[in-house]
Parts: C-alpha cells; sequence; structure tokens
C-alpha cells in the first residue's frame, strides 16, 4: 500500500528518483517493473506491473461508449523499469501530458501513484481546500 507525499526533481532526462521506501516494495511486489499513464486530472499515474494488469484488465472491459477512456489510459501507457540508481525515465510524450518540467509531486494512492507537476498540484490542492467538503466526506470526523 502506498501513501504519502514526496518532492522529487525530474533531471535533464526526464528521469525521476523513486523514494527509497518506496523501492523496496516496488522491487518485492513488481520487479521494479511499472507502467506509466495519463490521469484525466493532469497528471500520471504510475503502477507496480501486477497492479497495472488489473486495472488495464476492467478498462479493456469497459464498452464501447467508453472507447475514448480506453484510448486515454490504454493507448497512452508505457512500460518502464527501476534503473540501477531507483530512478524511472518518464516518457517525453507523458511529461508532456502532464506538464512535467523539473519539480515534481509524488504521491501514493494506495496500488498506485500519482505524478504531479509541482506547482499544478500545489494549485489544485489550494482549490479543493478551498471548497466544501463532497458529500461523501460529511460522515467523516475531523
Amino acid at each position: 500500500m502506498f501513501q504519502g507525499a514526496s518532492s522529487l526533481s525530474l533531471d535533464a532526462k526526464g528521469r525521476l528518483a523513486v523514494p527509497t521506501r518506496h523501492r523496496e516494495v516496488l522491487g518485492a511486489c513488481a520487479a521494479g517493473q511499472l507502467t506509466i499513464t495519463k490521469h484525466p486530472h493532469g497528471c500520471l499515474m504510475l503502477f507496480p506491473r501486477p497492479q497495472w494488469e488489473q486495472f488495464r484488465e476492467r478498462i479493456a472491459a469497459l464498452p464501447l461508449s467508453a472507447q475514448w477512456w480506453k484510448r486515454i489510459f490504454l493507448g497512452n501507457a508505457m512500460d518502464c523499469e527501476l534503473d540501477s540508481a531507483g530512478r524511472v525515465l518518464i516518457a517525453p510524450e507523458l511529461r508532456a501530458a502532464a506538464g512535467l518540467h523539473k519539480e515534481a509531486v509524488l504521491l501514493g494512492m494506495g496500488n498506485h501513484f500519482e505524478l504531479w507537476d509541482a506547482q499544478a498540484y500545489a494549485a489544485q490542492e489550494a482549490q479543493a481546500m478551498q471548497g466544501e467538503l463532497p458529500e461523501a466526506l460529511k460522515d467523516f470526523s475531523f
């Protein structure tokens, strides 16, 4: 289970150093193999390969009316591996799609990660914090 936020920097080649606390888990559960694809909110999703395969099956089973979502998720998916230094190369097409330049935020989201441009994430988070709680959270005690 992945959780927590990490502020990271992409190097000149578009590589991202995965935080040490996640490397061991990724090595054990996915042999360092990841799949990266677009997220409809403007970030990227990084899946350990076994989790990606489950997600891919669910997306592939969607009806024809969801064909564009299949294109977004499956058509943009790219397989990659952690290198010996624990880095992952984010393809230029995916970096452009998420507006990733240098500073990024990696969020653990349970069975996968989200990768955001740091400024875009800060703006989206600030907007969410100003809004009203969604109905699903109204029964939570904070």
